[in-house]
Parts: C-alpha cells; sequence; structure tokens
C-alpha cells in the first residue's frame, strides 16, 4: 500500500520553480498588455491593412495549439538561424499568445463605451489618439478588469507548459524531483496547492483593484 510521504527539503527546490513560474507570468502578461491594447486599437478604429493585420494576428494565436506556438519558436527558429533560451522562447511563446486574447477583452470593454463620448472629443478638437487615450482607455482599462482576470490566472496556470523546452519553472522542478524519488501523488499534490494558493491570492488582490478603480454607473447602461 502507498504510504503519503512528503520530504521538507522539496520545498526550497519548488519555491525556486515558484519564482520563475511568476517571473514568466509577470513577463509574458506585461507583454500581452502592450501588443494587445495596440491590436483591440487596431481592430476598433483601424483603417484597411491595420484592422486586417490585428484580425489576422489575433485569429492566427487564438486559432493554433499553444504549444505548437512554443515549438515553433524554440525547435523551429533554430533553422532559421535565430537561438533563443529556453527562458526567452516560452515567454515570447506565451507573451504572443496572450496578446491575442487580451486584445479581445479590450477590445470588448472600448466598443462598451458608449460611440457619443468619442464624438464629443473629436468635436471639442481632440485627435483620434488623444480622444482613444484620454477618454476612450481611462474607462475601458476599469471596465476590462473582471474579465480581464480569467486570462492573468489562465497565464499563471498555461505557464507550465515551459518545461517542456527545459525551463526550471515550478512544473520543471516537480518533474525532475518525481523522476528521482517517483513520488508523483506526493509532490503534485503540493504543486497543485501552490498554484491554488496564487490563484486565490491574485483574484482577491484583483477584486480589490476593480473596487478601488470603480467609478459608480460605469458600465451600466441608463434605460
Amino acid at each position: 500500500m502507498h504510504h503519503l510521504v512528503f520530504e521538507w527539503s522539496w520545498l526550497p527546490q519548488l519555491a525556486q520553480g515558484l519564482t520563475i513560474t511568476l517571473e514568466i507570468t509577470a513577463t509574458c502578461i506585461a507583454i500581452g498588455i502592450v501588443l494587445g491594447l495596440l491590436l483591440a486599437i487596431g481592430r476598433v478604429y483601424g483603417k484597411h491593412i491595420f484592422y486586417w493585420l490585428s484580425s489576422a494576428y489575433v485569429q492566427f494565436f487564438r486559432g493554433t495549439p499553444i504549444l505548437v506556438q512554443l515549438f515553433t519558436i524554440y525547435y523551429g527558429l533554430p533553422s532559421w538561424g535565430v537561438r533563443l533560451s529556453p527562458f526567452i522562447s516560452g515567454v515570447l511563446a506565451l507573451g504572443l499568445n496572450t496578446a491575442a486574447y487580451q486584445a479581445e477583452y479590450f477590445r470588448g470593454a472600448i466598443q462598451a463605451i458608449r460611440a457619443g463620448q468619442m464624438l464629443a472629443a473629436r468635436s471639442i478638437g481632440m485627435t483620434l489618439p488623444q480622444a482613444i487615450r484620454y477618454v476612450i482607455l481611462p474607462q475601458a482599462l476599469r471596465l476590462v478588469i473582471p474579465p480581464w482576470s480569467n486570462e492573468l490566472i489562465l497565464m499563471l496556470k498555461y505557464s507550465s507548459i515551459v518545461y517542456m523546452v527545459t525551463v526550471m519553472d515550478l512544473m520543471g522542478v516537480a518533474m525532475t524531483i518525481t523522476s528521482r524519488n517517483f513520488r508523483y501523488l506526493e509532490v503534485f499534490i503540493v504543486v497543485a496547492l501552490m498554484y491554488l494558493a496564487l490563484v486565490l491570492i491574485i483574484s482577491r488582490l484583483l477584486r480589490m483593484l476593480e473596487r478601488k478603480v470603480r467609478i459608480p454607473g460605469l458600465g451600466v447602461e441608463r434605460r
């Protein structure tokens, strides 16, 4: 009969892997926010080539498996003479992928702002970029927090695939430990609890942020 046995000596190794997981998640989300905003603006306000390029990007990265994207960057690019470290490959693949999903969250939030606000901004002499920056985005970024929080949580969990290109994140460290002692159940229960704790903490922080930046009445359609 198998007995659960957890060795406390595993914790420092798992903690080190957890640090890498957080670094990957934060970097990918940052890439996704910047690129996702540009893509969303391109899809809402872009003309011709900018609209089609933004749409093609979103469709490609949402329509292909993230693992394929990761392997294409890590294993495929070297055939063109481009060699990236496992960490950079993982961050690039996840960052480009989450940008496509974040673009759709941002696009929905932007389109939720009443069209009259853009017209009013333009009528007082604002350029389109000024109206987007000072009128549309401050409201859209508040509205997007609840749905966008799902993407942050998903990216935290999706980051675990980078172990497949030898990145020693939380999952990579767990796989290394289990390859030596075969205590799969014990190790992965602890790993699952660590991910769960992170998700709960992030969810709590995002709810606090949502309440802090909320504008009463914003996003509620008047009858």
